[in-house]
């Protein structure tokens, strides 16, 4: 018979403790990114990851989606690391130009950001619909007459309604009735097309070339008439008609004088010329006023007031008929400026010159 061996009991000392420590597991960086990311989502607070570039968004998401679970360990681990981290950073920086531009937007000069995007091929970031919407009405209107009616209907479709309209407003009939037809035709688009417009579009609004003025030459001289003597901006318009005629025109649309307030102030915003502009001053406007445009603007303002307020007008205007006319027309140009400084803060939206 063979010899059995004795039972000999283990020691607790061999025998695998519960309560040992566990060790936490080994990961990839980009393993302990997506436990960061997912651990901050957890607690509810929100990471613009949008911000990200696209290559490491999607890196981010397939390695979320092959993820199943963690230990408490592992977890604790990656926390600790990452505060440590945290901990031991001095400083940040951009880390490249783009955001270098980003980061110093509005403490460096426009021309010297324009430049340095030009040199380095670095576009501006972010939503380029946002960029396009921020553009001016009158930029925008560039733009759609060098694209194509297609492009230009997905433009007008994706930026801000307000915007938009605005655009339209500027376009010529004909193009105008062409391109919102082409909007019927935009319900089959793409994002991805989309997108690429709007990168295409922004793109060349950062390859403008950089300018010493803000304003085209028409808005500057316009605003120079506007607060010319009535002989010197007739005779200037005289002039610059046999010279340019297109030229012309455009400035005659830019300008807003004392003239033009029956035909592009609203008439529910009157009464708000009276706040900002002194009684006697407008006595003054009104009591000198001459020709029949100038009439028309005193009927028009004075027919929108309350029916006290316009009778005193009236007989304050009657008082100071015979008032010089340089004085008459430095208080009309005080009634233009009033009504120009409430365009300006968005208090009131002139309506568009007529044609002509």
């Amino acid at each position: 018979m063979s010899q059995i061996a004795p039972f000999t009991p283990q020691s607790a000392f061999d025998a695998p403790d519960p309560g040992a420590a566990r060790m936490p597991a080994r990961l990839s960086q980009k393993a302990k990114a997506a436990i960061i990311v997912q651990f901050i989502l957890n607690e509810g607070t929100d990471i613009p990851l949008s911000s990200l570039p696209e290559t490491l968004q999607s890196e981010l998401t397939l390695q979320l989606g092959a993820m199943r679970y963690i230990d408490r360990t592992t977890l604790d681990s990656v926390i600790a690391e990452f505060a440590d981290e945290l901990d031991a950073v001095g400083m940040s920086f951009p880390g490249n130009m783009s955001r270098a531009l980003t980061a110093l937007d509005g403490r460096i000069s426009s021309r010297t950001a324009a430049r340095l995007r030009k040199e380095s091929g670095v576009r501006r970031t972010g939503d380029p619909w946002e960029i396009i919407s921020a553009e001016k009405a009158e930029t925008l209107v560039e733009l759609v007459e060098t694209e194509s009616i297609e492009v230009a209907a997905v433009m007008l479709s994706r930026i801000e309604v307000a915007r938009a309209a605005e655009v339209l407003a500027l376009i010529p009939g004909a193009r105008a009735r062409r391109i919102t037809h082409a909007v019927s035709k935009t319900a089959g688009v793409t994002p991805d097309t989309v997108d690429r417009i709007g990168l295409s579009l922004a793109a060349q609004l950062d390859a403008r070339p950089p300018r010493a003025f803000d304003r085209k030459p028409e808005e500057r001289l316009g605003s120079i008439l506007n607060f010319s003597r009535a002989e010197t901006r007739n005779e200037v318009l005289t002039n610059l008609e046999e010279a340019d005629q297109d030229f012309a025109e455009q400035v005659r649309r830019k300008i807003f004088t004392f003239e033009n307030i029956a035909e592009r102030l609203a008439p529910e915003d009157a009464p708000k010329i009276t706040r900002d502009v002194e009684n006697d001053v407008l006595a003054r406007a009104f009591g000198g006023a001459m020709g029949e445009a100038e009439n028309r603007t005193v009927d028009f303002v004075l027919a929108n007031l309350s029916t006290r307020m316009a009778a005193t007008l009236r007989e304050e205007a009657a008082e100071v008929a015979s008032t010089p006319r340089n004085e008459v027309e430095a208080a009309q140009n005080a009634v233009v400026a009033a009504i120009r400084e409430m365009e300006a803060s968005g208090e009131i939206r002139l309506r568009a010159p007529g044609p002509g």
